[in-house]
Parts: C-alpha cells; sequence; structure tokens
C-alpha cells in the first residue's frame, strides 16, 4: 500500500540576505571589466607612454602653429596681432593668381618635383633589389657605403661641388671631357634648361643609399623559404627577384609613394634650389618655396599675408595629391594609408 510522501516546506520568497548588512555578496564572474579603448591602454600603457612624446611634439610644432593660417585671410600687421588685423577675406590668393609669373612658377615647381620624383624612386627600389641579390658581401658593403655617404654631405657642399665641376673653367670636370670629345663648353649652371635635370639628378645621387634602407629593410623580412623553394624549382636569380622579392616589398614600396607624393610639393631641399638659383636660370628655378620666402622674408617690404596664402595653396595642393595617390593605391592594389 502507497503511502503519500511528505514535502519539504516551499522555501520563503524574497531576496536572499545573507553576508553584512544583509546584502547579496559581489559575484566577481560578472563583475564589470574594462573593455575597448581602457582595456587597450591598461594592456599597452608601455606603447601609449612611448608615442606620448612626438604626440605631443607633434601638437605642439604642427597643430598649434595651423592658428597662424588666418592670417592668409588677413591685412596682417604685427602692431595689430592676428586677430586684430582686418579681414581681407580671398585678396592675396587673386593676387597670387592674377599675377604674370604666378602659372611659371606653379609650373616650375611641378616640373621639379614630379622629375625627381619619378626619376628617383624607380631606382631606389631598384638599387635595393640588386644589393638584396649580390652574392659578394664585399661588394655589397662597398656599394651601400659609396650610396649611402653623400647623405651626409651638406646642401652648401653639393651644391659647390655642382658649381666646381659643371663649370667652363679648367677645373670643370665636365666640360674638359666634352671639350675632349671635340665639343663646345656648356654653361650648365646659367642655362634655364639644364636647372630641373642638374637639381633632380644631384638629389638622386645624393639620397639614394639613404632611400634605399627601408627598402632593404623589407626585403630582409621575406620569409627565406620561399627563396629555397624557388631554387628547388630552378628559379634563376633575375625571376626570384621578380616573383619574390619585387611582391614582398609591393606594400612598402605603395605606402612610401603615397607618402612621398603627398610631401612632392614641399622640395625638402628649399635651401639647395635657393642656392643653385641665379639671375639666368631664374625663369626656371623660381618655385614656390623660393617664392614665398622672398615675399614674406626676404623682401624689403614683406607681405606676411601674401606669403601665407602662397603657403597655404601650396598645402592644399599637397593635401590633394595625397587623396588622389591614396585612392589609386587602393583601388589597384591591396596597400594605402586608410
Amino acid at each position: 500500500m502507497h503511502t503519500k510522501r511528505e514535502q519539504a516546506p516551499a522555501p520563503e520568497k524574497g531576496p536572499r540576505r545573507t553576508g553584512l548588512g544583509g546584502n547579496r555578496p559581489p559575484d566577481y564572474r560578472t563583475a564589470r571589466r574594462p573593455t575597448g579603448w581602457r582595456k587597450e591602454a591598461r594592456i599597452n600603457y608601455q606603447l601609449y607612454l612611448m608615442i606620448l612624446p612626438p604626440l605631443i611634439w607633434l601638437i605642439i610644432f604642427m597643430y598649434v602653429p595651423m592658428y597662424g593660417v588666418q592670417i592668409a585671410f588677413k591685412d596682417f600687421r604685427a602692431v595689430d596681432g592676428i586677430t586684430g588685423s582686418a579681414w581681407a577675406g580671398l585678396k592675396y590668393f587673386e593676387k597670387f593668381f592674377t599675377s604674370y609669373d604666378a602659372m611659371q612658377i606653379i609650373l616650375n615647381t611641378f616640373e621639379v618635383c614630379f622629375y625627381t620624383l619619378l626619376a628617383g624612386f624607380p631606382l631606389f627600389v631598384l638599387l635595393a633589389l640588386l644589393l638584396n641579390n649580390t652574392s659578394r658581401t664585399r661588394f655589397r658593403r662597398w656599394v651601400q657605403m659609396s650610396t649611402f655617404a653623400p647623405y651626409f654631405i651638406s646642401v652648401t657642399v653639393v651644391v659647390g661641388m655642382l658649381i666646381q665641376f659643371l663649370s667652363v673653367q679648367d677645373y670643370g670636370v665636365i666640360n674638359n671631357i666634352i671639350r675632349m670629345l671635340g665639343g663646345d663648353p656648356v654653361m650648365f649652371m646659367t642655362k634655364p634648361e639644364w636647372f630641373s635635370t642638374i637639381y633632380a639628378w644631384s638629389n638622386i645621387w645624393q639620397g639614394a643609399g639613404f632611400n634605399a634602407i627601408i627598402y632593404i629593410a623589407a626585403l630582409a623580412g621575406i620569409d627565406q623559404e620561399l627563396y629555397e623553394a624557388a631554387v628547388v624549382d630552378g628559379a634563376s636569380r633575375f625571376r626570384r627577384m621578380l616573383h619574390i622579392d619585387l611582391p614582398g616589398i609591393m606594400p612598402t614600396v605603395v605606402i612610401t609613394f603615397i607618402l612621398a607624393v603627398g610631401q612632392v610639393m614641399n622640395l625638402g631641399f628649399f635651401d639647395k634650389i635657393f642656392l643653385m638659383q641665379n639671375p639666368l636660370n631664374l625663369e626656371r628655378s623660381e618655385v614656390i618655396s623660393t617664392y614665398v620666402y622672398k615675399m614674406g622674408m626676404a623682401s624689403s617690404l614683406p607681405n606676411y599675408s601674401y606669403a601665407a596664402a602662397i603657403g597655404l595653396f601650396n598645402t592644399l595642393i599637397n593635401l590633394a595629391l595625397l587623396l588622389i595617390a591614396n585612392r589609386l593605391a587602393r583601388k589597384y592594389s591591396q596597400s594605402s594609408l586608410w
């Protein structure tokens, strides 16, 4: 005969009161933990501390001075200050674009910049590829040293060497060779049509070794097993360079090219161009950077607003070229800045 089991009394409803004060103890498994950028900063705080000094430098010396760009739109007077000067709008932009030499200065800048970029950039990559595929260690070191050493020569010394080597006097090496071949000496430094060529190739000679370093470093990061497999398959040295080296450094090449295009109008060797100028070649040697210097600093009556307007125009051209280069790189390759 079955008997009915006694059931335990149901627990009382209501909040469980345990611990001090009758509160529920905290569940550490569900406690709130830092997420997102807080978690990232907590884990990698050493990296953020390392990037802090250059970030402060960038803000102080690059972003804070942008406050002064407004003088391009004002009739700036030092006694009135930046904010106290009268508003001029686009007056100085119109003054530059309507001047008789504006178009020539812009064309000269494009000619010198793109000549230097398009002639030098492939050679830097080619130099790195050739050095990486050279089997003779002593020869590779000698070439690296001889191509890297000119980078440490002062720009003033380089211009002096150019004037000496290209002179029509007896110590002019190039003209002496021309005379030996039966030709007439050429006054290279006074010929406007020779200015871009002299500037570009002397710039390439001076910076070839330095600019090739980044590609040599990228080549060192390529997996060596790819070379071993290529050797087993019978690939020649040229094939390995074409199908392993070049694709391996292509992302680096694309990024450096975008950055070079974004800085192409800045003319990092402004002092070199300024030192190479003379009244006879000024027709082709006057570029935006030297013109800004002459209008804003070297003039007996400096026009800071006019110089700032031209400099701002130059910066906008750089920005436009950077955006175009990045868009094309993103469209036709897998690498881009953003």
